[in-house]
């Protein structure tokens, strides 16, 4: 996702993680509770290479019916057509830990989830990807999803540092967990591209000592 990356001039570093500090977009909500894994993306869409097109299989059995038509689902409704923020209910992501169901969502088009609760292993995969997953009240949540009903295309900002979401003149406080917070507005938030970003760094340091082991 180079999207994701910003290029640096640090003589040991090629790239550099992007800072995520807010999120904004119009939303769309996915309804119910504890959405699992297989309903985000179907075990049958798993066997890829690489996470390349998973998108198109977001909720694919939610969206449409078995003879290929599409359903009314919220996903497929074209008021909510762009929209960058999913709405969720309580422990989403649950189910099995496939890597696939972030990532499903992310290439989807969604760059934050907001919802009441989320399952572990999904909320650590969700922000290893730059993907923030925030939780509200129930209670909040049900507002948002009355503005985001008749109001598609009300912009919601959510604001990591503050936790906080602006949502036109209504705010509702957020909670994220502290240490994902830190990653993401920091721009550590992928461990991979971290390790990536001091190769260099990590070969001068190998180098350096192989050296000075020969000369003991």
């Amino acid at each position: 996702m180079p999207g994701n990356y910003l290029v640096s001039n640090h003589k040991n570093c090629v790239m550099a993680l992007r800072k995520i500090l807010e999120v904004s977009g119009t939303c769309v909500s996915v309804p119910g509770d504890d959405v699992d894994t297989d309903r985000i993306i179907p075990a049958r869409y798993l066997k890829c290479v690489t996470f390349d097109g998973l998108g198109e299989f977001l909720f694919f059995d939610v969206r449409f019916e078995e003879n290929g038509q599409p359903t009314n689902c919220s996903l497929n409704d074209p008021r909510f057509k762009g929209a960058t923020i999913l709405i969720g209910g309580r422990n989403f992501g649950c189910g099995s830990s496939r890597e696939h169901a972030p990532q499903a969502i992310y290439r989807y088009g969604f760059r934050a989830v907001v919802a009441e609760s989320f399952a572990e292993i999904f909320f650590g995969n969700s922000t290893t990807l730059g993907l923030p997953c925030v939780s509200a009240s129930r209670q909040d949540l049900g507002r948002i999803r009355q503005i985001v009903e008749s109001e598609p295309k009300r912009e919601m900002t959510i604001d990591l540092a503050a936790e906080r979401i602006r949502f036109g003149g209504d705010e509702f406080p957020v909670s994220i967990r502290s240490s994902a917070r830190d990653a993401l507005i920091n721009g550590r938030w992928d461990p991979i591209g971290e390790l990536l970003e001091a190769t260099a760094l990590v070969k001068e340091r190998i180098t350096r000592f192989a050296n000075s082991t020969l000369r003991e």
